[in-house]
Formats: structure tokens, C-alpha cells, sequence
């Protein structure tokens, strides 16, 4: 197989169930979905219908119940969470909607808590955090506390945060959903930068306008993907 074409992240017949007092939820229902290496993928869908679920069982996050998941050619269904942790380390970067920043520490201490459990040099982490920084277009606020950033500039740390150590896969879960239409923009250009240097990119978004960088859509509904 074309080496820029080889597979990136594949499930098959991916289930996942929420169980509570109440009962048990099934939220993904037999989800398969395949994305090649430089593909840029799109899962738009309402609320409640298992996107971010997904994206978390995608990021190995979250384990399924049922069916097999596979990154870069290895299956990773039923490895253990040390497993899975260093497969993640340079495999897959996430980008949640709420930023998930610690709000009065500076924006590179964020970026640079992406090195907490790697074995990097201070002084290697903290410049790779910085160049992920200037490649967002926020070097001149590394030292802001990041609950003084607007955010549109949280969600830039956010992204910097997953891209000091550049990922194979990138998702993210409604980047734009919290910002305002110049910042998604931004947002949405910067994605698709990466996407252009090779980036895997895996985006959940409830904005039909988003639909178009991507070079493959699904959209999900009750916890079924569909192609678009």
C-alpha cells in the first residue's frame, strides 16, 4: 500500500454502553468507520447522538464494549491502559471543546503539561512548547495566565498543547462550538494548515459549514455513523 495512503485509525462494529441505576444506555451502536494517513474526516450529527463518545473510544480514551479498533495497522482492541498511554503519547492528540486548561497557570505551562508523563529534558519540553506556541500565533502570550486569554486564544493553547509533540491523528471535539466567527475561522484555517502538512484529522462539529475542508464526512444519529 501507498505508504501516504496507509491506514491511519479503523473500527469495526464499535459498541459502547453507559450503565446506571437508571439502566443501561447504549450510545454507539455498531460503528465502523475507516481513515487513512493525511485524510481529514468530519462527523457532524445533533447532540446526543455519540459523536464525542466516539471521538473518546477513537483517541483511546475510553475503552469499548464491543467490537475491534485498529491504529496504524495494530489492533488496539483489549490492550491495557499502559499500553494504550504510550500509543497515545505520539499516536493521537485531542482538542476537547471546554479547552480542559488549568485556568490560573500561564498558556506555556498548559502547552508544556503535555510533556508530564514523557521522559523530555525541562529545556527540550519548554521549547517545543514554545515553537508550538508561535506556530498557533501565541508566543507573544506564553506567560498570560490562561484565564485571561479570550477563547478563541484558549482554544489556540488547547491545540498547541496537542501539537508540542506533533500527533499522527488529531481529533477534536467542537473546537469552534464555544468561539466567536473570526475566532472558529481561525480555528478551522489552522486545522486545515496541519491537514495540509499530512496531519490525520478527526473533527466532531455540529457546524454544517465545517463540512467542507474535510475530504470525508459521516454523520451519526443515534448512536449509528452513516456516510454522508
Amino acid at each position: 500500500m501507498d505508504g501516504a495512503r496507509q491506514e491511519r485509525l479503523r473500527l469495526e462494529g464499535v459498541r459502547k454502553v453507559f450503565r446506571s441505576a437508571g439502566g443501561e444506555v447504549e450510545v454507539l451502536r455498531g460503528v465502523s468507520l475507516a481513515l487513512a494517513a493525511g485524510e481529514f474526516g468530519v462527523i457532524t450529527g445533533p447532540s446526543g447522538s455519540g459523536k464525542t463518545t466516539l471521538l473518546m473510544v477513537a483517541g483511546l480514551l475510553q475503552p469499548a464494549d464491543g467490537g475491534r479498533e485498529w491504529f496504524d495497522g495494530r489492533e488496539v482492541s483489549g490492550l491495557g491502559e499502559r499500553e494504550l498511554a504510550e500509543i497515545r503519547k505520539h499516536g493521537a492528540g485531542m482538542v476537547f471543546q471546554k479547552f480542559c486548561l488549568m485556568p490560573h497557570r500561564s498558556a506555556l505551562d498548559n502547552v508544556q503539561f503535555r510533556f508530564r508523563y514523557l521522559e523530555c529534558d525541562a529545556r527540550e519540553a519548554r521549547k517545543l512548547s514554545e515553537a508550538a506556541l508561535e506556530r498557533v500565533g501565541l508566543a507573544h502570550k506564553a506567560e498570560q495566565a490562561a484565564r485571561l486569554l479570550s477563547a478563541g486564544e484558549m482554544q489556540r493553547v488547547a491545540i498547541a498543547r496537542a501539537l508540542a509533540l506533533p500527533p499522527r491523528l488529531l481529533l477534536a471535539d467542537e473546537p469552534t462550538g464555544n468561539l466567536d466567527p473570526d475566532s472558529a475561522a481561525r480555528v478551522m484555517e489552522l486545522f486545515r494548515e496541519l491537514n495540509r502538512g499530512g496531519m490525520s484529522i478527526l473533527l466532531v462539529t455540529h457546524n454544517a459549514e465545517w463540512v467542507a475542508p474535510g475530504t470525508t464526512h459521516w454523520t451519526m444519529h443515534e448512536g449509528r455513523l452513516f456516510r454522508a
